[in-house]
């Protein structure tokens, strides 16, 4: 796991660009328009999204167009998985202590 990746995605503002990017890749003025950021703003946290690996460029004549790289994402993924099989235990042992609890009612 990449410590840009981490830093990337601890900004919301670089989240809610990964999330209209999951939709489909768009052009940087259809991003500002939806995030309601500035020019400069928006380019900002696409360069920091683009050197951490989890978007990509898209030449298409004098446009640049961003995509979603999903590669990173699915990297972190894969490091959360522990953890969330850890949790799902943890929350099926207190469901079963609870019903337990409920029945004892």
């Amino acid at each position: 796991m990449h410590e840009a990746t981490w830093a990337a995605l601890a900004d919301p503002k670089r989240r809610a660009v990964l999330g209209l990017l999951r939709e489909r890749p768009r052009a940087v003025g259809e991003l500002v328009g939806a995030l309601r950021l500035t020019q400069p703003a928006t380019s900002k946290h696409l360069r920091v999204l683009r050197e951490a690996g989890l978007v990509r460029v898209i030449p298409e004549a004098q446009r640049r167009i961003y995509a979603l790289d999903p590669a990173p994402l699915a990297e972190l993924d894969a490091w959360l998985d522990p953890y969330r099989a850890l949790w799902n235990d943890r929350l099926d042992a207190l469901g079963r202590h609870l019903d337990e609890t409920e029945e004892r009612s």
